[in-house]
């Protein structure tokens, strides 16, 4: 078995002046107590971990790769692993039912020799725990965007999915104060049972505790287009009262088409909980009121620069993401796109260095 030193960071990711050109003027969230988010983070500069002095071999297990936001999480590692100077292989399990897939991908990362560390972005908050717990024997298990039990995790990249949740639900009270009628929605968390559902659940509920937005029918699915497609559209036929369907970004781009072939795109909202490539054209042309971004592509590059840093020996902070902010039209103007979205001509890859065959 190998140890790496993790050395709790007082001031994130070194000092030195090691960032890269416009990196120093962003900030990203440290946790002091790693993986609570009881407490919040503080914030601190975005400092980019330095190159690798061997190639150093990653391997990444997502929940899958069917739609744009993890594809950014994609794309973020893969180039931080071009300038970082390691090798990184992706394999995923095909969604959030494949438990069973992920546990045995995960064995196989831990198993082979060639593997230094894994990044687990989780299908189940603990469904993996004895795997995690046996691979982290060997070599570093981190966890990346999704909520993860914290036992025998090295390090984690995220962001709090309650406070996801939490803003979106914020927005929609703010859109109605004062007293007055309730305000229907239809709630679309995900699939039941994974890593950040519970949390975006809680967190948009707590958030619309009191007011006058009410949860008049909620709809758990895996994030799969067709299958939030059909939900949304179950939804409408049984609730045709709703002001707003609300949710995960899969069943946010399936309701601008749902809602235009009702006639319905003026008479109900659409607020989604995360950001992808589709919410933002969503908004952009006015047909998605709002959503937080966690900024996957930057979890994407913080999570392979965390990896490279613990498996270097240097100093790392043990929990770290992105600063969560809320997008609308208005925002648009402000925020660092290329921290959420991958570029439009990316295709899923999973070897970098890419192999002849690929």
């Amino acid at each position: 078995m190998r140890h790496f030193p993790v050395v709790f960071a007082s001031a994130l990711l070194g000092l030195a002046g090691a960032a890269a050109a416009g990196a120093a003027s962003r900030e990203i969230t440290r946790w002091e107590a790693p993986y609570d988010y009881s407490q919040p983070g503080v914030a601190v500069p975005y400092v980019p971990a330095k190159t690798a002095t061997r190639r150093w071999t990653l391997c990444a297990a997502f929940p899958h790769i069917k739609d744009a936001y993890w594809l950014g999480v994609n794309y973020g590692m893969v180039d931080e692993a071009r300038r970082l100077g390691v090798a990184l292989r992706l394999v995923e399990a095909g969604g959030y039912p494949n438990l069973q897939i992920q546990r045995e991908q995960l064995m196989a990362c831990g198993s082979d020799p060639e593997v230094d560390a894994v990044i687990l972005g989780t299908v189940s908050y603990d469904g993996l725990a004895d795997v995690i717990a046996e691979v982290g024997r060997r070599i570093p298990v981190l966890a990346t965007v999704n909520d993860v039990a914290a036992e025998g995790i090295a390090a984690k990249v995220g962001v709090s999915w309650y406070e996801m949740g939490r803003l979106a639900g914020e927005y929609l009270v703010r859109r109605h104060p004062g007293g007055g009628g309730e305000i229907p929605v239809a709630w679309f968390p995900g699939p039941q049972g994974a890593g950040w559902v519970p949390f975006v659940d809680r967190g948009f509920r707590e958030a619309i505790a009191g007011s006058r937005i009410t949860v008049r029918t909620t709809a758990w699915g895996d994030t799969a287009k067709s299958i939030q497609r059909n939900l949304v559209q179950g939804t409408l036929d049984q609730h045709p009262e709703v002001r707003y369907v609300v949710g995960n970004a899969l069943m946010a781009e399936a309701a601008i088409s749902v809602l235009r072939e009702r006639g319905l795109q003026e008479r109900i909202g659409i607020v989604a909980t995360y950001f992808t490539p589709a919410v933002y054209r969503g908004i952009l042309r006015g047909r998605i009121l709002a959503a937080p971004s966690d900024a996957p592509v930057l979890q994407g590059r913080l999570s392979v620069g965390q990896a490279v840093d613990l498996l270097e020996g240097r100093t790392v902070a043990r929990h770290v993401g992105p600063r969560v902010q809320v997008v609308d039209r208005a925002a648009l103007k402000r925020i660092e796109l290329d921290d959420s979205l991958a570029p439009s001509s990316f295709l899923p890859q999973f070897r970098y260095p890419a192999t002849k065959t690929q």
